[in-house]
């Protein structure tokens, strides 16, 4: 059973409420335009009993998911790095790309079907035909840097966007015309307020502000929501009115609301920011007996579905693995179209 817990104190931050929708791409910004892996809901599995739990293949260690065209999820091992695609509807299950023997960690869909698939431990982020499996770019992105843990991707029309959890450093994917992808990546580096702790994850989640101008990324080390500028890498803290995110991990932004996952408390904080994502209030947490430390949140529909990486479980050969789901919690926000622009 999911349980929905709202604060007992209502926030002074916007009340006005519209159903979520899933996120269409528009351009509102002069540093770039609408976020580029987003779909319509129309063809929600949901709205044919989508099952509750999607089994994984044993000993599969899921963390990042998106959701692609129709009813079809990617995942990535951090076993082997394998990419398979998950039917939401029946279930069935596809490989889609051979893994390099290293971790594949978070990952999105673009509209051109190419999936960004950031490689954790190995330091670099492929590209990858979600149709052939053909890989069309790898990007090595830390020079020998160790250690290293390349974690979460966010897309826009401009880029794709990239956490190192274990160095206070974004990294930039620009893109060419007609998305040509480049020759390398850009880092840049986090300053301002940013706090690193060593040998830690620190870096994790990542999206845009609801206006699109800048960046917000969570900290998992200390809980702290911070909004990044894309052309100084200067971090300031989001103020949350006191709200900690305890174990933060992957964030998914529609409108003004913001999905935050807390992997190993079980728990996923549904957050109402202001158009410049500088303030926010939290606006209900989701919990569930299903929830085994799951990673990250994407979205179909009117359902959710998160990963359960079972960091706290053993990781063998043997060890089962799957994907919950659960409805969007009914009583969030505005349907504001997602705007990721920087």
């Amino acid at each position: 059973m999911t349980t929905t817990t709202r604060p007992t104190r209502p926030t002074r931050l916007g009340v006005a409420a519209l159903a979520l929708v899933a996120p269409l791409s528009l351009a509102l910004s002069a540093i770039g335009a609408a976020e580029a892996s987003a779909h319509p809901a129309a063809s929600s599995p949901s709205d044919r009993q989508a099952p509750d739990v999607l089994p994984l293949p044993a000993g599969f260690q899921p963390e990042g998911i998106t959701v692609g065209r129709g009813d079809t999820a990617y995942l990535g091992s951090r076993a082997d790095g394998d990419v398979v695609a998950l039917d939401l509807r029946t279930g069935a299950l596809r490989t889609v790309a051979q893994g390099p023997g290293t971790a594949s960690v978070g990952l999105k869909i673009d509209q051109r079907g190419r999936l960004f698939v950031a490689g954790g431990p190995a330091g670099e982020v492929r590209v990858i035909d979600a149709r052939s499996g053909d890989l069309l770019a790898r990007y090595a992105l830390t020079a020998g840097t160790a250690p290293t843990f390349i974690n979460d991707v966010v897309l826009t029309r401009e880029a794709a966007w990239v956490t190192d959890s274990r160095n206070a450093v974004l990294y930039r994917i620009p893109f060419g015309p007609r998305g040509a992808l480049p020759a390398a990546a850009e880092p840049l580096p986090l300053t301002g307020a940013w706090v690193q702790t060593p040998e830690v994850n620190n870096a994790n989640g990542l999206t845009t502000t609801p206006d699109g101008e800048a960046l917000l990324v969570v900290n998992s080390s200390n809980g702290t929501l911070y909004r990044v500028d894309p052309a100084s890498g200067a971090a300031t803290p989001v103020d949350l009115g006191g709200y900690v995110l305890t174990n933060g991990d992957g964030l998914l932004r529609e409108g003004r609301t913001l999905f935050v996952v807390q992997n190993r408390v079980n728990t996923l904080a549904v957050l109402h920011l202001d158009r410049t994502g500088t303030r926010g209030s939290l606006r209900t947490t989701v919990t569930s007996p299903a929830f085994d430390v799951f990673t990250t949140v994407a979205r179909s529909g009117d359902r959710l579905y998160l990963p359960n990486a079972r960091f706290t479980t053993p990781a063998e050969p043997t060890t089962t693995y799957d994907v919950t789901s659960v409805r969007v919690p009914r009583r969030t926000w505005p349907g504001q179209r997602t705007v990721n622009a920087v």
